[in-house]
């Protein structure tokens, strides 16, 4: 099975919601706060620097959401 299209990542920062979405067809990571608007769009993300980001937050704690929750990867 190939890379999935979009990855979500859902999180709380000093008691606020956050949500990211990775668009790998279009290389694109846009980041929301908790009223849905965009304070961060970056274009020209590749795979390896998402793979890096992964590994940041698993390091800060963040848990991988089983296969069945997708597109959520991590919470």
């Amino acid at each position: 099975m190939g890379e999935k299209e979009t990855k979500i990542w859902i999180w709380f920062h000093n008691e606020r919601l956050f949500k990211a979405i990775y668009q790998s067809s279009i290389k694109t990571l846009t980041i929301y706060n908790e009223n849905d608007e965009i304070i961060l769009r970056r274009k020209g993300i590749t795979s390896d620097q998402i793979k890096v980001l992964e590994e940041l937050l698993t390091s800060k704690g963040a848990k991988r959401v089983g296969n069945d929750n997708e597109p959520f990867t991590y919470l």
